[in-house]
């Protein structure tokens, strides 16, 4: 059995590392991995891959960035020719971003199974590009393994077969229970001159939140009253950083009292910088899964999520309006000690790739 594994984007890094392995120990199965630098910045793929123990990338497409349709033409017509040369019997595809649903649309058209990991999950807002991505993805891939149970439920009330749809846990959470002891090796708290339980992290990087000037204002004003209480640190997206400078709003920005600047972080750096935070203030999905496992109160910065369970079971609040001063008020409530307690989701216990490797295997018997 001859698997191909794309990874796009940097989420889908710490999904494929516990693939790659699981998929490897089974008798008779290679897996190969195709990155399509759909997001890609040397620095940070290297530090990605080494840290997770991940091969160098059999596939490089080099993609880079465009429009969503440029992106999409350019990742199918480079993995048509991978496609083509290598004959996998099976190509697994992981989250929602654009090489996720590129590739899976190669592979249909080629007649190659596509298993997706991470299916079901929906926000039901269509102007979110990853929701259209689920969508389309989910509606003609072979083998769906889906994270939590609002993903069955989502998946039967499109019409998707049950005998496609398979319940396996969370992969995102087995890097994360296989590297935690590891991060604490790191030395970012230092780095950064900050101690556990002192400051709060914030990413910030969707574009309904990021494109436009009205949205840079919310989170300015939101860090601008956070930080009178507690220091903030700020890996910043370049996109981020970008549209900061293009609408005048940079020096606003750098002048923000207790606000910690970074470039995008390690992945173990990040793990260890969020399991020591007061809190975490996102627009990130995988974020909202990791603070629910670690336990750390997270605030998320949208009006909807396609990860349910991390508010209705994990330590997830969403923050439907997307207004600073409310978003604030709630930061303060967290800084005071009323901190909501969540529990760990079901199946999300550091197993979720043995579980579809095994599942795969018997598929293909």
């Amino acid at each position: 059995m001859k698997v191909i594994q794309v990874v796009g984007a940097r989420p889908n890094f710490m999904k494929v590392a516990p693939l790659h392995r699981a998929i490897q120990k089974l008798t008779g199965w290679t897996s190969k991995i195709v990155h399509t630098g759909q997001h890609f910045d040397a620095k940070m793929s290297d530090v990605f891959f080494t840290q997770l123990e991940l091969p160098t990338p059999d596939f490089f497409l080099g993609i880079g960035g465009g429009s969503h349709t440029e992106v999409t033409a350019k990742i199918m017509v480079a993995f048509e020719k991978i496609v083509e040369a290598e004959k996998p019997d099976l190509i697994i595809v992981v989250g929602d971003v654009t090489s996720t649903l590129a590739c899976t649309l190669v592979a249909i058209k080629m007649g190659i199974k596509v298993a997706h990991v991470e299916a079901g999950l929906r926000s039901f807002d269509r102007t979110m590009p990853e929701e259209l991505n689920r969508i389309l993805t989910d509606s003609v891939a072979d083998y769906l393994f889906v994270t939590e149970e609002s993903g069955l439920q989502h998946l039967k009330n499109e019409g998707v077969a049950d005998e496609r749809v398979f319940f396996s846990g969370n992969v995102m959470i087995d890097s994360l229970v296989r590297y935690q002891e590891k991060a604490k090796t790191t030395t970012i708290l230092e780095d950064l001159g900050v101690t556990k339980g002192d400051y709060i992290v914030m990413t910030m990087h969707r574009p309904a939140n990021v494109d436009t000037k009205e949205g840079l204002e919310s989170i300015l004003e939101l860090i601008e009253l956070s930080s009178e209480d507690t220091k903030i640190i700020f890996p910043i997206h370049p996109r981020t950083r970008a549209h900061m400078e293009k609408f005048g709003l940079a020096e606003r920005l750098d002048q923000a009292q207790n606000l910690i600047m970074t470039e995008p972080l390690g992945y173990l750096e990040f793990i260890q910088l969020m399991s020591n935070a007061t809190a975490i203030l996102t627009d990130s999905g995988g974020i909202q899964e990791e603070t629910t496992y670690l336990g750390v109160p997270c605030l998320t910065f949208r009006d909807s999520t396609e990860r349910p369970i991390t508010v209705t079971l994990g330590t997830n609040q969403l923050l439907s309006d997307l207004d600073p001063k409310k978003t604030y008020a709630a930061l303060q409530e967290i800084l005071a000690g009323k901190v909501k307690k969540g529990s760990i989701p079901p199946l999300w216990d550091g197993k979720a790739a043995e579980r579809i490797a095994a599942q795969l295997a018997e598929i293909f018997a």
